[in-house]
């Protein structure tokens, strides 16, 4: 089931709605409509009996999470094209719920920065309050998986230290275009094309942690809540974005996220 969060044309409420008629890609046509949700869908999904065309609906990011925890260098090829070693334990950092736009935003590139990377990445979605998961029970706790694009703005990464400004940024962490609820993300074909150059092409069985290690390792760490999104790392092919470029994030089974880039104002 994908899941997505919308408005109605003429109307100014979010809802969430059941998506239907893409194609075998998981692409829109034609015939793709969403079916309207009663409240949220985590504990279930009611439908209130509405029915939209695409056309008559504005796509938001898929969910707004009170945080997005990010795990870093969980590719080795990423690893070796940045120059770095692969980490003792999982290495995560916090992107702020403000960094999140859906899909045709545009991610503004901050004027300070002179080098802005893509980062195409499997975001999980989190459908219930859990802490100290154990492994085998973190099926239970995911609510599905969307496309990511943890946005980065390589020379502040470097000339930091650490990555909260470099990852924080308004609009750098487009989510969407829906949530994909029955999906096996283990071994899943991402890329990410920047016009008609294909940048990163990858899988997700090629995770130094898989879904499983990350989800309860985090929540030994913190609590999280319904909502909460995981960014598990992105593969090799980083590359910068200038304004006017058009970035695509394609997994299998999910969808594409497309976002221009501008200069921010």
């Amino acid at each position: 089931m994908k899941i997505a969060r919308f408005i109605p044309t003429g109307s100014d409420t979010p809802a969430f709605g059941v998506v239907s008629g893409l194609d075998e890609h998981d692409e829109v046509t034609a015939d793709t409509t969403i079916a309207e949700i009663d409240g949220h869908p985590f504990g279930g999904v009611d439908l209130t009996g509405r029915t939209f065309a695409l056309g008559e609906v504005r796509l938001l990011a898929p969910i707004l999470p009170s945080k997005v925890v990010a795990v870093g260098r969980n590719y080795a090829a990423h690893i070796e094209e940045m120059g770095s070693s692969v980490p003792d334990e999982p290495m995560i950092f916090l992107k702020p719920s403000t960094a999140i736009v859906g899909p045709g935003d545009a991610i503004r590139l901050p004027v300070e920065s002179e080098h802005v990377d893509h980062e195409a990445e499997l975001a999980i979605v989190i459908g219930r309050l859990c802490k100290d998961v154990p492994l085998e029970r973190v099926g239970e706790v995911v609510f599905g998986y969307t496309c990511a694009n943890d946005v980065s703005a390589r020379d502040f990464q470097k000339s930091d230290g650490q990555w909260g400004r470099a990852k924080g940024f308004d609009t750098f962490c487009p989510l969407g275009p829906w949530i994909e609820t029955e999906i096996d993300p283990g071994n899943l074909r991402i890329t990410c094309a920047v016009g008609d150059d294909l940048r990163q092409d990858s899988s997700t069985s090629l995770l130094l942690r898989d879904v499983p290690t990350i989800v309860a390792w985090i929540s030994h760490v913190m609590t999280l809540l319904p909502g909460d999104v995981i960014l598990t790392g992105t593969p090799s092919g980083v590359s910068p974005i200038v304004a006017g470029d058009v970035v695509q994030v394609s997994i299998d089974g999910i969808g594409t996220l497309e976002n221009p880039v501008v200069v921010a104002n």
